[in-house]
């Protein structure tokens, strides 16, 4: 079985119409979310479903679409219905085809808000939607001021500990960015590796052991640098970093062979998880292979040093642990 941990929700085009009226008015007025029929909600699945079958995916976890996140937008009552919404939408899809797709959670995140502000939206779509990870913006400034907390301060302490009780991954996945200097694109490359070195410079696993974190796009520039790492760690007379970079888990969302076969070298296949964000940014036809950029099941199996063992516990056995799946 081939699980891509790592897919984002198709919604009809009312979907964004709401969003432009909601972004308009900033929330104010509100009456009530509109009603989309299963029919428009069904039309996109078959689209997304029609992609997946062509690259031989057998299941997507689906969360909100991070760049559209909103979380900087004042007030932050857009973000929480937006996020509201969304995965709302996202529980109707799973429910209209459960065979191809599970949910992940957005979160309502704004700059400066109490983090417990996220905690009613997570505990309802874990709990009563039955979603099976959510989805964690490091960054809710997009890239504006002041610089938010680090992955590793006590500022996010109530969330994890709501997130370790209720057993589901941490997909780590910046959102927009309305810097000049970078692209969202950049951005989540950016605020994956501060994620990464914020996370593992600190506290966090003392006190929350059970914590799991996937982070997006193969864990951004750290794969690149563990040596200067290792480095610093041996400086700094703290364990060694290759070990504790084991804390985490990583997503395989990256569209080069040779930095895949990289991350399998210094990661290794215990701690990658099969993702490909198909569609996105990688839906793109690569001139060199005849094959999209995101189509990376048949690039993960021309890996020559990956043994069958491997290839199983990336394409299923480490999603199936992590998101504790009984398929």
């Amino acid at each position: 079985m081939i699980i891509d941990i790592h897919g984002h929700t198709v919604a009809p085009p009312e979907v964004y119409q709401f969003q432009g009226r909601l972004l308009g008015s900033r929330g104010n007025p509100f009456d009530k979310f509109p009603e989309l029929n299963d029919e428009a909600i069904n039309n996109q699945l078959l689209k997304h479903i029609e992609l997946l079958n062509k690259v031989g995916t057998d299941m997507q976890f689906i969360s909100p679409r991070p760049y559209l996140a909103m979380h900087s937008i004042k007030p932050e009552r857009v973000s929480h219905l937006w996020t509201e919404f969304v995965n709302n939408v996202i529980a109707r899809q799973v429910e209209l085809q459960p065979g191809y797709f599970r949910g992940v959670a957005g979160l309502p995140q704004h700059p400066g808000a109490d983090i417990r502000d996220c905690i009613p939206e997570l505990k309802r779509c874990v709990e009563e939607l039955g979603f099976v990870g959510v989805q964690l913006n490091p960054d809710p400034m997009e890239g504006g001021a002041p610089d938010p907390p680090g992955l590793g301060d006590e500022y996010w302490y109530p969330l994890y500990e709501e997130i370790e009780k209720l057993d589901v991954p941490i997909l780590i996945h910046s959102a927009s960015c309305c810097s000049p200097r970078e692209s969202y694109t950049l951005h989540f490359i950016n605020e994956e590796s501060i994620a990464i070195m914020s996370l593992l410079e600190s506290d966090v696993f003392e006190h929350f052991p059970n914590l799991k974190f996937v982070v997006s796009h193969t864990g951004g520039a750290i794969p690149f640098h563990m040596g200067r790492f290792r480095a610093w760690r041996l400086r700094s007379n703290k364990p060694d970093f290759d070990e504790s970079v084991k804390q985490l888990y990583f997503d395989t969302v990256n569209y080069s062979k040779e930095a895949l076969e990289l991350a399998f070298k210094v990661i290794g296949s215990d701690n990658l998880l099969f993702g490909t964000e198909n569609p996105g940014t990688g839906s793109v036809m690569n001139p060199e292979t005849g094959h999209t950029f995101d189509d990376l099941k048949p690039v993960i199996e021309s890996i020559e040093f990956l043994t069958e063992e491997d290839k199983m516990k990336v394409f299923e056995g480490n999603a199936k642990k992590l998101y504790n799946l009984n398929i």
